[in-house]
């Protein structure tokens, strides 16, 4: 047997694509940058090669190790951690800086992987579900704590994990409604729109209320009734001071919802200001773009952060509707292809820690894409393998040997 079968070689010639590809356009951006990032890319492939000739089961034996050193790393940040872009959620170390938090996600997922293939964990169980929440939870009340909003969003990848090994997809669904609810409870948040959604919550609750109490088969267990009334009355008390919560958050992070209701033109010399640059770039790009380091906007620096949150304008702009599209194919390809790996798994630890890597770049993927033009507030997510950064390419590659290893092992794996 060639110790080459068993590798994986689409889903790693698409990370060499998109790490080569992102290069290639942060260098278009900023030549110094560019270079930096071809190191921090030279780097992550000799850490992804030593994890790939090491054991596969060092990173479930060492799982809970590498789990609590995660949330110490995001801990230590209230004490030794270093304020970049009014966020405290960075080490400095002379002109380095690191972000835990990419590293936390790692951790995260190899101990819900090796929790979760137990062979005593059932979700059906309170205390597996609780110690699954809690293993998710707690690395993200510290995300949370620093506070590091976009990241908190990343860890509902797990999830997604969890659904795969038989949680209820209502948790998703109750999930949504709450974010609706938060959502259009501020963007009604004047009298005359009060008054509308006060009415239009009571017809909810009595409508409800009167279903409840006139149907028989409801009428026989009661007790089905507590979980959605447990609900609609948190989402009633939610509509009510979501304005309240709205309120106390910073200015700038108002500004950035209200920019998903009232446009990117209201604030443009605010909030507004990178999301109105980003669109133009991206829409003056045409179908096929205005060539490699030929982009006005990207290249006159008029987007803030266009090497890092905002790498997808230049893409827009110089690649083109072609080029972009391309770029999202590949992802979605790439995406696709750890989804059906982990799904082939014979190790239930291999899968977990596959379903929780490919539903990170998943969400990483699409709160990007749409915090760029304009779907989503933005939030300070990077575009995986794309962004610049040590820190996030350095992370997301070895999370990327990491599955490719356990892949590769379980292939050759005669059980």
């Amino acid at each position: 047997m060639k110790w080459t079968e068993g590798i994986d070689k689409l889903g790693l010639g698409l990370y060499f694509v998109l790490c080569i590809f992102a290069i290639a356009n942060i260098y278009s951006v900023d030549q110094k940058l560019g270079e930096k990032q071809l190191i921090f890319f030279g780097i992550s492939v000799f850490v992804g090669l030593i994890i790939f000739v090491g054991r596969s089961k060092f990173f479930e034996n060492m799982s809970g190790i590498i789990y609590i050193g995660g949330v110490l790393m995001l801990a230590g940040l209230h004490v030794f951690g270093t304020e970049i872009l009014g966020q405290k959620n960075w080490y400095k170390f002379g002109s380095f800086t690191m972000q835990p938090v990419e590293f936390s996600k790692i951790g995260t997922s190899l101990m819900l992987a090796t929790y979760v293939s137990n062979a005593e964990f059932n979700l059906k169980n309170t205390k597996s579900l609780i110690t699954s929440f809690a293993i998710i939870g707690i690395p993200a009340v510290v995300v949370l704590s620093i506070p590091d909003v976009g990241s908190l969003l990343v860890f509902a990848a797990f999830f997604i994990a969890l659904y795969r090994e038989g949680l209820s997809g209502k948790l998703f669904l109750v999930g949504a409604l709450f974010g609706a609810v938060f959502l259009i409870a501020n963007y009604l948040n004047d009298p005359l729109h009060w008054s509308l959604w006060y009415f239009t919550l009571f017809i909810l609750i009595m409508g409800g209320i009167w279903f409840a109490f006139n149907a028989a088969f409801l009428r026989k267990n009661m007790y089905t009734l507590l979980p959605g009334a447990g609900i609609i009355l948190l989402l009633a008390i939610l509509s009510f001071v979501s304005p309240v919560i709205f309120e106390k958050l910073p200015t700038h992070q108002q500004e950035r919802v209200e920019v998903l209701y009232k446009g990117e033109r209201e604030f443009r010399d605010t909030s507004g200001y990178n999301l109105l640059y980003s669109k133009t770039a991206i829409g003056s790009g045409g179908l096929l773009g205005k060539g490699y380091r030929e982009g006005s906007v990207t290249q006159g620096k008029f987007v803030p952060e266009q090497e890092t949150d905002y790498i997808f304008c230049t893409v827009g702009e110089e690649w083109g509707f072609a080029g972009s599209a391309i770029l999202i194919l590949c992802y979605m390809i790439y995406i696709g292809r750890i989804y059906y790996l982990a799904e082939k798994q014979k190790s239930a630890f291999n899968r977990v820690f596959g379903y929780c890597f490919a539903s990170i770049l998943l969400m990483h993927f699409s709160i990007n894409l749409g915090m760029v033009m304009g779907l989503f507030p933005t939030v300070g997510i990077p575009l995986p393998y794309f962004s610049y950064g040590g820190s996030s390419l350095l992370a997301f590659s070895m999370m990327t040997f990491i599955f490719f290893k356990l892949n590769y092992s379980d292939k050759n794996s005669l059980v």
